[in-house]
């Protein structure tokens, strides 16, 4: 289960991909907890890997 939530916070981040970094971590930080809570998930895993590829993302894009 935890990867379908990885494949989803990349694709949402891939969607994002023009936020700058710290806009993209926050964006990625909500969308994750949002995600591993639907889920049945860890909120604050879901969190910390979301804010991660967000941050990644918004480096990368911008």
């Amino acid at each position: 289960m935890r990867i379908y939530a990885v494949a989803l916070l990349l694709a949402g981040a891939v969607a994002l991909s023009g936020c700058a970094t710290l806009t993209g971590a926050a964006i990625g930080g909500a969308g994750g907890a949002g995600v591993a809570a639907a889920s049945g998930g860890d909120v604050e895993d879901g969190a910390m890997v979301g804010a991660a590829a967000g941050a990644i993302i918004g480096t990368v894009a911008h």
